[in-house]
């Protein structure tokens, strides 16, 4: 089982950017799926954007496929999210995740490892 650890949350104005991180350990990522989902405050955890094992096939979620960016370097065993023109509604814990499963899954239930999240504070 790999061992997945999110960083570079924090605290923004709108418009601003950040990039976050998810790095593992214990074992190689290259051989999984893998997502970020959010967890807005008060609402249920919702899929992001999902990545295939090499990066040659990515997908974004409508709410943030014009702003925000997948991709991972699989020789830094390393996942990232590109997030441009954060906005308040982006407010929420990141979470990454892997999956055994072939192919990218929107649903949570689909994965097998998640990292412990990382907060992103978008203010006005």
């Amino acid at each position: 089982q790999v061992q997945l650890v999110e960083s570079g949350g924090g605290l923004v104005q709108a418009g601003n950017s950040l990039r976050l991180s998810c790095t593992g350990s214990g074992m190689s990522i290259d051989t999984f799926p893998m997502a970020w989902f959010r967890q807005p405050p008060g609402k249920e955890r919702e899929f992001v954007a999902g990545i295939n094992e090499d990066g040659g096939q990515r997908g974004h979620s409508n709410d943030v496929k014009e702003r925000f960016t997948i991709s991972r370097d699989n020789n830094k065993n390393t996942m990232y999210l590109q997030m441009n023109n954060l906005q308040p509604n982006d407010t929420a814990v990141y979470y990454c995740a892997a999956t055994s499963r072939r192919g990218i899954w929107t649903y949570a239930w689909a994965y097998d490892n998640w990292g412990q999240g990382t907060q992103v504070t978008v203010s006005s």
